[in-house]
This record gives C-alpha cells, structure tokens and sequence, in this order.
C-alpha cells in the first residue's frame, strides 16, 4: 500500500447513531465533512422539541442524527443518507434536516462526479497577464483540486479562502445567468500570503463551454458546503 493509500484508507465505526466509515487518519476525511453532533441529552428533553408533545411510556424520543435534537416518532420518523456524516446507511432525522440532507443528496450522486470528471479552462496565476488551457478536476478524495496542463498544480481545498463564480447575462431587470469562470485564493502551506487563480471558460471548439458551466455550477454548491463545514 502507498503513502497516499495508506492516507486515505477508511475504517467502519459504530457510534450512537449508527455505522460509519471513516478516514483512519482525521487530516484525510473530505473537507466538505460534517461532525456528528453532540446529543440533548434525555434529562433535557421532557418533550419534544418540534411539537411539544410529551414523552412517557408510550410516546418514545428519538434523536436526530443531523441536529442532535430531540423528537416524537412523528417529527422524527424520516431516515436519510447522510454523506457528510459518513453513515453507511441511511439514518433517522427530523423533518427539517431531512429536507437539508435531501437536497445534498444531489451533490453527493450528481455534481461531485462532474467536478471529479473535471472540464477546461483557461487558468491565470496570480497577477500574471498570461493564461494556460487546463484540466481541472477535483481528486478522488476530495481535497485536492487538481490543474493540468503544460503545468501541473494540485490546491488543497482546506487551504482556499474564497471562490468567486464569474457570470455574465445578467440584467437590472432580472433574467439569467451563466457561469463563465471562477476566481479562488489560497494559501500556500507556510505562507501567510493569499495566491489567487483565475479561470475562464474558453470560447474556442475545443472547450465545451456547456460542460464548463455544469462544473462551475457543480463548484459553487461544493463551496457552500465547504462554508457550511468551516462554520460547524
């Protein structure tokens, strides 16, 4: 087995919520992870949380696994895959985590394979005045985003700062828009200087512009998530 294999190996859990599979190492767990949070714990929670429904024999608690919090079977009867958590199977939730949960789904089936297939642009380095056509995808595991072409680069994801979607087609009036490029800035590691990367979809046959799009659009939702992981 590889350093890099041995990294990235994985091993299956079981905590109070249900079975996982996680990074051996925590340095290699994807950056766009969730923590298990912690539970109210019963003494706290006499009744539930969303409809005030009191607990006893009959009526049970249950904690969701997203939020911590705690429900009636009504409120918290809706079980979800949970990606960022790592659960190996779908899990218990309250409804509005559910929906939450619901929504990532699509990013966890659909966009992270487009930025893993990756597309091309034109990429400028920092102030520089030229650009170089390049591959752009991100790594199988998550955190790195890799740039190839005559060049060859790989930013770590925990280390960009801020990404900007470019669009154009927008109007006072309102009416749609379209991701034409993005603009990122990171630090390298030991540096406590900002490197900012352009890049820009190409207008020439031999970039798929439409393919561009979808990956940019398939960015700016993995930047959210990204927010959302740094923010928890």
């Amino acid at each position: 087995m590889s350093g890099g294999e041995a990294r990235d190996a994985k091993k299956l859990v079981r905590s109070p919520s249900g079975l996982r599979m996680v990074p051996e190492h925590r340095s290699a767990r994807s950056p766009f992870g969730l923590d298990e949070p912690p539970w109210v714990p019963d003494k706290e929670c006499p009744r539930c949380m969303q409809c005030d429904t009191k607990f006893d024999f009959i009526t049970r608690k249950h904690h969701c696994r997203r939020c911590g919090k705690c429900f009636c079977d009504k409120c918290c009867s809706k079980k979800v895959p949970l990606p960022r958590m790592c659960f190996v199977d779908p899990v218990r939730q309250c409804a509005e985590c559910a929906l939450i949960s619901q929504k990532e789904t699509e990013f966890y089936d659909k966009q992270l394979k487009v930025l893993m297939n990756g597309a091309t642009f034109f990429v400028t380095l920092g102030t520089s005045d030229k650009s170089e056509l390049m591959v752009c995808r991100l790594s199988n595991n998550q955190r790195y985003l890799i740039l190839d072409g005559d060049s060859h680069y790989e930013i770590e994801i925990v280390q960009i700062s801020t990404i900007q979607i470019l669009t154009e087609g927008f109007t006072p009036g309102g009416g749609n828009t379209r991701a034409i490029g993005m603009v990122l800035q990171y630090r390298l590691p030991g540096s406590p200087e900002l490197t900012q990367v352009k890049f820009t979809a190409g207008e020439d046959l031999s970039c798929n512009k439409k393919l561009s799009a979808t990956w940019l659009a398939a960015m700016h939702k993995a930047t959210k998530l990204l927010y959302e992981s740094r923010d928890q």
